[in-house]
């Protein structure tokens, strides 16, 4: 299974900040991921906190898709208890005509309780309304003949979409933290998961049980469980040293984890840090934290590692942060479009398995050269001139590429 890869943008942006500016340097973001062939960027929806600024990511993307050419355009999540499901298949449907075919719909329960709050939704009925309205979607989605439904929220009468989708199916995923509902519901609906658990260290260690969640569900709907619609997400930032990228981080990290984390989200379990330095160390050491702040190298390294714990997946989502400048993030994004995927895909080893073949047959190439120096010497002219400059018939012969080419 070749890993694919992509990015996540909730998004985590600084306070402090223009929201005008914000959003299009989050644009600059999908154009630049797109020109560096990522397959996959995603966008949630949030209402509420200060720092996530995206409250309509099928209005996001559709921006995006004017800005891009062939990546997949994800709604990473539409929180589906805060909508109509008629109104959710619609916009999904929308926008994949504006984006000729690159709309993935992912789903959740809704991520922030203050959103939940504010809406007047008690936060008990989240999961079961995302469940009661995932196979309703599904059904207006393809095309179903018209059909009614009632529920305790939400009514449809004689309902059928007037367009369907650009593609012949839209893909669909579910988020899944760290409690089996959302495996639960991929398997039971047939659908994709992103695995926003994964970016702490529980979250990562139990990504095995996670998926023997959804394989369970998935046997009992009699619907298979994919592991190539299965996207782990979590957070990166490298540079081409260790201490590039420590320093680069310098620029927001700390604030995220105090101001964001601990003092807006109040996280369970986690620790206000004193200096930058303390941030840095936590959210370096993989033994605390399932981010990676290094090189290259290390990031290559934490994949293939997460990979082997989870028993196989089939995206790398990356968590778009403000851990570092505009400048120093645009050049982690670039790296691992330039080093890591290539060598996590295998773009690399024939390119390594070619130059090892001529490297050890070197000797099998000595008749090439051989053939040059017969030609030139059999000239008198060229002879002559190669004489005349003090060029012996041996510089030319051994295995120069730079002879081959004259």
């Amino acid at each position: 299974m070749s890993l694919r890869f992509g990015a996540f943008l909730a998004p985590h942006h600084l306070m402090g900040e223009s929201p005008t500016l914000q959003l299009q340097r989050d644009l600059d973001l999908v154009e630049h991921l797109d020109e560096l062939g990522y397959d996959e960027f995603w966008c949630g929806e949030h209402h509420s906190t200060g720092w996530e600024t995206i409250a309509s990511p099928e209005m996001f993307l559709a921006a995006a898709a004017v800005r891009t050419h062939r990546i997949g355009l994800g709604t990473g999540v539409t929180s589906i208890p805060y909508h109509h499901p008629f109104h959710v298949a619609q916009k999904i449907v929308q926008l994949d005509h504006m984006s000729r075919g690159r709309a993935i719909l992912g789903t959740g329960p809704g991520a922030l309780p203050s959103d939940a709050h504010t809406l007047g939704i008690d936060p008990m009925v989240l999961r079961d309304r995302q469940d009661e309205a995932i196979p309703v979607i599904q059904k207006l989605l393809a095309g179903a003949e018209r059909f009614s439904c009632e529920t305790e929220w939400f009514t449809l009468r004689d309902a059928a979409l007037q367009i369907l989708p650009y593609q012949r199916e839209v893909h669909m995923t579910t988020a899944s933290m760290v409690s089996p509902s959302g495996m639960t519901l991929a398997g039971k609906h047939g659908l994709g998961v992103l695995s926003l658990g994964s970016m702490s260290t529980a979250g990562l260690a139990s990504l095995p049980l996670q998926w023997s969640f959804a394989e369970e569900a998935a046997e009992e709907s009699g619907r298979p469980a994919d592991r190539a619609n299965w996207r782990i997400v979590f957070s990166s930032h490298i540079a081409e040293t260790r201490e590039q990228a420590r320093k680069d981080v310098e620029h927001g990290l700390l604030r995220w984890h105090n101001e964001y984390n601990y003092a807006t989200l109040q996280r369970p379990g986690l620790e206000e840090f004193g200096s930058t330095a303390e941030a840095i160390e936590y959210h370096a050491n993989p033994e605390t934290s399932a981010g990676m702040i290094g090189t290259p190298d290390d990031l290559i390294a934490n994949i293939r590692q997460m990979q082997e714990i989870s028993g196989g997946f089939g995206m790398v989502l990356s968590f778009a942060h403000d851990w570092a400048n505009p400048e120093a993030t645009h050049r982690s994004w670039d790296l691992i479009a330039r080093h890591v995927i290539p060598e996590i895909q295998g773009a690399i080893d024939p390119m390594r398995a070619s130059q090892n073949w001529v490297r050890e047959n070197r000797e099998s190439f000595l008749r090439a050269g051989q053939a040059i120096v017969s030609k030139i010497m059999d000239n008198d002219r060229a002879a002559a001139a190669l004489a005349e400059a003090g060029v012996g018939q041996q510089s030319l012969t051994p295995h120069s590429s730079e002879a081959q080419d004259s």
